[in-house]
């Protein structure tokens, strides 16, 4: 096993770290805002709202994420940015961070809408009551609440965003995998490289997983006060 094509290649292994880092920071935030609206959408009894969204769903859930990113950067994503933007490729990053996005905003919208009917009714009837309206409600009484226990889901859900963002290396985006591979290939060494690759992908996940271990800790110290 021959460590100093990893001191040779380092930079390419920095890149893809810090690509990997920033695709999965982008798509858990984008995800989040897709998710909530989609969760939102999913509680509304108008079959226009609910039905889109849960037809979004379903279908992102039902579809492995690799066929996802494959359709996004050859197909969707190319007709867009040709018809806007007179480009005939789409940037592999840009495709990448799009799938990651959408694929997260599906299952962080079943998430958030567990995490809303977790909440008694009452709540809310109780805050209607008090002159605040739906919108009100749920920004000040429910969603906070519902918060906390979306917590564990939502920080699993992030994890596997994070090694799900490995995918992305088949449409050549120089993430950590990417590295690996190029690596490998170039030296004919396998063992450092892809060794190297998933005791960076365990430090994410474990830093990761940490912050969420921290954030559960302190709203359960905020409800015991």
């Amino acid at each position: 096993m021959d460590w100093s094509v990893i001191v040779e290649y380092k930079d390419l292994f920095i890149r893809g770290l810090f690509y990997t880092t920033v695709l999965t920071i982008g798509a858990v935030f984008t995800g989040l805002v897709i998710g909530l609206s989609l969760g939102l959408m999913r509680l509304s009894k108008k079959r226009l709202i609910y039905v889109p969204a849960k037809l979004y769903i379903d279908v992102f859930r039902g579809t492995p994420l690799l066929l996802q990113i494959l359709f996004i950067h050859l197909a969707l994503l190319p007709a867009v940015t040709k018809d806007l933007l007179g480009l005939n490729s789409p940037d592999a990053i840009l495709s990448g961070f799009v799938a990651l996005s959408l694929n997260a905003g599906a299952y962080i919208a079943e998430i958030f809408r567990g995490g809303i009917q977790s909440i008694e009714k009452g709540q809310t009837e109780a805050a209607r009551s008090l002159g605040m309206s739906h919108s009100q409600a749920m920004r000040h009484i429910i969603l906070p609440q519902a918060f906390k226990r979306m917590l564990p889901p939502l920080g699993n859900e992030f994890i596997a965003l994070l090694k799900d963002s490995s995918l992305v290396s088949v449409i050549a985006v120089n993430d950590l995998i990417y590295a690996a591979q190029t690596t490998a290939k170039v030296t004919w060494e396998r063992w450092a490289p892809y060794i190297t690759a998933g005791v960076l992908y365990f430090i994410l996940t474990y830093l990761l997983s940490r912050v969420v271990f921290w954030l559960e800790k302190r709203y359960s110290t905020e409800e015991e006060r």
